[in-house]
């Protein structure tokens, strides 16, 4: 069987990984330093073991918990003490009740969770607004029957800046960071000099634009990862993907994350500080291309104009720099008034086909988008649009934009009956 080790090499180098995939492959394991356990999974498990029990960094999500928990235990049999989350996202922390049910089975006390104190407040907000985050992961991930739990395994234990445990005689040290999220743990693990990032880094460019999920922060983002970078690390064990090794490979996999997210941040704040408009800053900002060249910062989760986006959100507020966006009249009506002069919904789609006909993809969006808002009920509408979504997500590189695309041509094709 190829090792951990194997593929990540082969990652790294930008080769072929054909017995591994970032968010599909589930319970591929390696012992990777003294008692320190990696196991893959669409989120990924950091174990340690100590004379106290295990500590578990993370818990992987609802589809993989279990087939992490069987690598764990071909692993040792050593009960649980300690679980940290590296923040509340639902693939990280879903598989937590496992751990508290197989101690209850055994008459061992519940193991203790730690974490940051916003996953609380993130766990208050995921109850408030299960229904919409149903409908927004569902869209992102295509599950249109996705039900969002209301219930979560809670922390026992929270911080606020850094914290240090000491587990059976293995030192851990928590840092804060907001990044992704504003509740994230990045640990070092001193004794075999390993550093868990959780989702500060993922082999793929930052998650720090999703367009449907709540504020990231890529500026704190970046200094964190220059912050990692000073501990001189052997193993950097993401939250997905596979690990680094190497303290030369760690140290570039952090810093030129870094510099991505800066020359990110720099390029908008720069733009943004000379009065431009948000849909010119799009258009113009995009990482250095030495950067976007490496193997672990390809856009195939999220893209940097969606980062350039939340930027915007961050430093500048929701109004996009456009009047007419300020107090806009419904999406509907003007659909229909730029469809008479157009000559009606039929030319605006004839035009749509045209433009997908010519690789003009982002124009054919909009007008097939128009036409259908014009007049909804006509099947001829929704076969254009749907054909010009599928073929947007066809070319599509990430995730956030597959996802979106391919949910507005299921849309269409169920108008359709087909």
């Amino acid at each position: 069987m190829t090792s951990v080790t194997d593929i990540a090499d082969r990652a790294w180098r930008g080769e072929p990984t054909p017995d591994y995939h970032a968010f599909r492959t589930a319970g591929l394991s390696q012992e990777l330093a003294d008692g320190l356990l990696y196991v893959s999974g669409f989120s990924n498990l950091i174990a340690l073991a100590t004379t106290e029990g295990l500590v578990l960094v993370d818990t992987s999500g609802t589809l993989t918990a279990e087939a992490a928990h069987r690598a764990l235990r071909d692993w040792t049999d050593a009960p649980v003490h300690t679980v940290v989350y590296t923040h509340g996202h639902l693939d990280h922390v879903a598989g937590a009740p496992r751990y508290d049910d197989e101690a209850l089975e055994q008459g061992l006390p519940a193991p203790r969770v730690v974490a940051h104190e916003a996953v609380v407040d993130r766990f208050e907000r995921y109850a408030l607004t299960a229904g919409h985050n149903g409908v927004i992961n569902g869209r992102q991930f295509g599950m249109d029957d996705l039900r969002w739990p209301t219930e979560y395994r809670r922390p026992d234990e929270t911080y606020r800046h850094r914290l240090d445990l000491d587990v059976g005689g293995r030192r851990l040290e928590l840092h804060h960071a907001r990044g992704e999220t504003d509740d994230h743990t990045w640990l070092y693990l001193p004794d075999q000099r390993a550093l868990c990032c959780g989702d500060l880094f993922i082999w793929a460019s930052p998650n720090a634009g999703n367009p449907q999920k709540v504020q990231r922060f890529p500026d704190e983002w970046a200094r964190a990862l220059r912050t990692m970078a000073t501990y001189e690390a052997e193993v950097l064990l993401p939250g997905h993907g596979m690990p680094v090794v190497g303290v030369e490979r760690v140290h570039e996999a952090l810093t030129s994350t870094a510099a991505y997210l800066e020359s990110l941040c720099e390029q908008t704040l720069h733009r943004m500080n000379a009065g431009r408009r948000l849909d010119e800053i799009v258009h113009e900002v995009a990482p250095p291309a030495e950067l976007a060249r490496r193997p672990w910062l390809q856009p195939t989760y999220d893209e940097p104009e969606f980062v350039v986006r939340n930027l915007w959100r961050l430093w500048g507020g929701w109004w996009d720099g456009n009047p007419a966006h300020l107090k806009p009249a419904p999406e509907a009506d003007l659909a229909v008034e730029l469809s008479d002069l157009a000559g009606g919904p039929a030319a605006l789609a004839v035009r749509a086909r045209a433009l997908l006909e010519a690789g003009e993809l982002r124009l054919a969006a909009h007008l097939a988008e128009l036409a259908v808002q014009a007049a909804p009920s006509e099947p001829e509408l929704h076969a254009v649009r749907a054909e010009v979504f599928e073929a947007a997500a066809g070319a599509a590189t990430s995730t956030m934009a597959k996802g979106v695309y391919r949910h507005a041509a299921r849309e269409s094709r169920t108008r359709l009956g087909s």
